[in-house]
């Protein structure tokens, strides 16, 4: 896990101990099922330049691992 930091408003920050506190759960829990949830719900904000170059080629899917093989043995894929 990683630890950061988030401020609350004071009521919200209220609301969450006296949720965590009546649920027998730390405030922790609570905010990362919280997120969990809403990030599930959520698209996926695609990778950079995914999709955006064309290598003039229609079969680099079906010839990936030639690929990746011819580019092991030039040392430019580990």
């Amino acid at each position: 896990m990683i630890k950061t930091t988030v401020y609350l408003d004071t009521d919200v920050a209220l609301s969450l101990r006296r949720m965590a506190e009546s649920e027998g759960r730390s405030q922790a829990e609570l905010i990362r099922d919280a997120l969990e949830k809403y990030t599930s719900t959520r698209k996926r904000p695609k990778l950079p330049g995914l999709g955006e170059f064309r290598s003039g080629h229609t079969d680099t899917s079906e010839r990936a691992r030639e690929i990746l093989r011819e580019a092991a043995k030039k040392g430019r894929w580990r």
